[in-house]
């Protein structure tokens, strides 16, 4: 079958019937007709369309083996030239959406075709569990599987460096092992799109001490006792009009709860097991494949901001500012920089040790600790531009209403109807200031690790020892100059 349209999509997801829970009730019904689900599987369901689209088919998709089409995100990459192709068909899909859906398909089916790439490391504990990856990752391109996954456990205790073991543990964890597979309870957090996928991937989060949380494995979502809790939704109901954004692509963070859930041994790429649980992120290139997708999202979606940021500017005329011209040359400076990023890393892509071709790490690394510090200033730049525009915004209704001419006359813009001069703002409004956009920042920030982690990494990773070697040369040091830092970390 290999790729699927849109409506292909919206019908299987339909079909799991995976149990979600929104606002204190359980979702019943077809998802796609649900309020706060309609408007994100919508979107995503335009992404398959453009996929199989006669004018993009070509550039989203490569021949497999069996001489079918599948989706471009499962290429793993042998040329410099496949990953140029990967990132054509990333930006592709970005801007269907603006770089606002962090959870588009061609996150998670990069992150599986990296780790079916290492697949061989899971031999370390039984040698079928490698053959699981493989297992999926063939279904996943046959079928052209979406999924969602969880990394992280819950946040109970932050001031411990190793999670908390109470009487009733909360992560998610083993409780016993049978002939079928293991019994997982507890729960993880921020499944995006939880329960709209067709499975969820579930991987230890980095740095764990205890066993029973150290598990790799699959499962489809609506497998019986798994359990997606969303948060509130940012869709209200509202009309494009009103929430351009949030009534398009709200994803839905979910907490997911194990209540007793088998995994069956089929689906299980590791248990229990410490040493896999940081090896399949250390000795994969599992980073450099995914924040390559990450960041030519980013990319699209600074585009995005850009073009609205200066749709503002021309409806109200103050582009003539020298502030405003100050802060726009600030976001193309970042555009152009991210650009950078991800050339640098493909022109330093090399062969990795399981015959990928693999992005540099360091400049991957650069641009996610860089967007993470800049991405809120976008949204300061648009409040400052806007500012009390972004507050005098009314909504389709009152267009509808005998006081259009009144919004007619006093919402006009110097370049622009007041109908339009409100369209803008309420996209401005809804990218930086609405509960869309703010998560959006939060996202952006924090997804990955946060600012500060992100720098530490950043500092701790970067081979600088030539840069060293060279300044002691040039001083004529000749004596060892002890790395107190190094040590420290050692």
């Amino acid at each position: 079958m290999a790729l699927i349209s849109g409506q292909q999509y919206i019908d299987r997801i339909n079909e799991l019937k995976p149990e979600i829970w929104i606002d204190g009730e359980q979702v019943s019904g077809k998802l796609s007709e649900h309020p706060a689900l309609k408007g994100i599987i919508k979107s995503k369901a335009k992404l398959y369309d453009i996929q199989k689209d006669p004018d993009h088919i070509d550039h989203m998709s490569f021949t497999t083996h069996s001489g079918e089409q599948a989706g471009m995100a499962f290429l793993p990459p042998r040329t410099k030239e496949d990953l140029e192709r990967r990132r054509i068909a990333i930006r592709t899909w970005a801007k269907s959406c603006g770089g606002l859906m962090g959870r588009s398909p061609d996150y998670l089916n990069t992150i599986l075709m990296t780790f079916t790439q290492s697949a061989e490391l899971l031999k370390s504990q039984d040698p079928t569990f490698c053959q699981n990856m493989i297992n999926l990752y063939e279904k996943a391109v046959t079928h052209d599987l979406s999924f969602t996954h969880t990394f992280v456990h819950p946040q109970v205790n932050r001031g411990r460096l190793q999670l908390e073991w109470a009487d009733k543990q909360v992560a998610a964890h083993i409780t016993r092992k049978t002939n079928d597979g293991i019994i997982i309870r507890g729960a993880r957090l921020l499944a995006t799109q939880g329960g709209l996928t067709d499975e969820i991937i579930v991987f230890p989060q980095g740095g764990i001490s205890e066993p029973s949380v150290g598990n790799g494995f699959s499962l489809p979502a609506n497998t019986p006792g798994l359990r997606f809790i969303a948060r509130e939704s940012f869709d209200y109901g509202k009309s494009q009009f009103d929430h351009p954004l949030g009534s398009r692509f709200d994803e839905l963070d979910s907490i997911v709860v194990f209540d007793d859930v088998l995994v069956p041994w089929e689906n299980i790429f590791f248990y229990e097991n410490l040493e896999l649980s940081q090896e399949i992120y250390d000795k994969s290139s599992f980073f450099q494949h995914t924040v390559h997708q990450v960041v030519n999202r980013c990319i699209v979606k600074t585009e995005f901001i850009l073009g609205t940021i200066q749709l503002m500017i021309h409806t109200i005329n103050i582009g003539g500012y020298d502030h405003v011209q100050e802060k726009v040359s600030d976001i193309i400076i970042a555009l152009e920089a991210m650009k950078a990023f991800v050339l640098s890393s493909e022109i330093q892509a090399e062969i990795d040790r399981w015959g990928t071709m693999t992005p540099a790490k360091e400049p991957l690394l650069a641009a996610l600790t860089y967007y993470a510090k800049i991405y809120p200033t976008f949204n300061e730049i648009i409040q400052i531009l806007g500012a009390s525009g972004l507050v005098s915004i009314p909504g389709e209704n009152d267009f509808n209403s005998p006081i259009r001419q009144d919004l007619d006359l006093y919402l006009q813009g110097a370049n622009a109807n007041a109908e339009d001069r409100v369209k803008i703002f309420r996209l401005a409004w809804d990218l930086s200031m609405s509960a869309f956009g703010t998560r959006q920042s939060l996202y952006e920030q924090y997804f990955f690790g946060g600012p500060l982690s992100l720098s530490k990494r950043l500092y701790l990773g970067y081979y600088r020892d030539e840069q060293i070697q060279w300044v002691k040369e040039f001083l004529s040091i000749e004596d060892e100059v002890e790395d107190d830092e190094k040590d420290e970390d050692s």
